[in-house]
């Protein structure tokens, strides 16, 4: 049995990832908890989430999370030790991450932009595909579709994938990204991996990569059409995060994709 504490329990994640433990056998849920200072029916603080939790899941914000990785490595030098960490949050600043990283030297985290199983594979496919597409007659498109709530563009699932193009080709997705047009913005770079972002209504998620060649386009994409399946990643991650030494990890080893 692995105790399971969700931060920011009232949030739309929260709710499905403790909807989705119950009446399993393998995991109990340690405790919810939201903001601190804030309360709610069924929440408790966060040290006591914390205290009986061997993991906690955390889609919330970059801040919170970053913040969050700091107090369970804190909880490291305690005699039982503190939780893994899963964190689902996006959006993260260099500073916030290099907080994150820290705090991996203590404990177990599991960070990723996208706890599906499909995303996870659809990853491993935009890669060997840009591989074996020359950049300079395949042009790549990473288009994505969300909520209106959602806060940061493009989503975390989208430079994934852009991260897996420029893997593919050897290049810097810094250096090739293209993430703004308007207006006369001249014609498209050679070896560009652009970026394309809707947000509107309800939709939990859309992910596609286009590979565009003169005469014939590719598009390898993925739809999300239940929030669950983030909620079953994320703790099929908390799972195999308890019995993990402190580093830092994302869904790939969680998968067993990377050794």
């Amino acid at each position: 049995m692995v105790n399971i504490a969700v931060a920011g329990a009232l949030g739309r994640m929260g709710l499905a990832v403790a909807g989705a433990m119950e009446g399993r056998a393998d995991v109990a849920l340690a405790g919810r908890f939201g903001r601190p200072g804030t309360g709610g029916e069924g929440l408790v603080g966060r040290f006591e989430a914390l205290a009986g939790a061997d993991a906690v899941i955390d889609f919330t914000l970059p801040e919170a999370s970053a913040e969050l990785a700091e107090v369970c490595a804190d909880l490291a030098g305690a005699a039982r030790g503190g939780p893994a960490v899963i964190i689902g949050s996006t959006g993260f600043t260099p500073e916030q991450s290099a907080r994150i990283a820290a705090a991996a030297r203590k404990v177990a985290i599991v960070r990723s932009g996208n706890f599906s199983l499909g995303v996870n594979m659809l990853l491993g496919l935009v890669r060997q595909a840009a591989a074996a597409l020359p950049a300079a007659d395949w042009d790549a498109e990473v288009f994505e579709a969300h909520h209106r709530r959602k806060v940061d563009a493009p989503s975390g699932t989208a430079l994934m994938l852009g991260q897996a193009v420029a893997a593919g080709r050897g290049v810097d997705l810094d250096a090739v990204a293209d993430r703004a047009r308007d207006g006369a913005a001249g014609p498209r770079r050679e070896g560009a991996i652009g970026f394309s972002v809707v947000r509107g209504g309800g939709i939990i998620g859309e992910h596609s990569v286009i590979f565009a060649g003169e005469s014939e386009v590719l598009t390898l994409s993925h739809s999300a059409t239940d929030r669950g399946l983030f909620a079953r990643g994320a703790i099929a991650a908390a799972i195999w995060a308890r019995n993990q030494p402190p580093g830092l990890y994302d869904m790939q080893d969680v998968l067993g994709f990377e050794s």
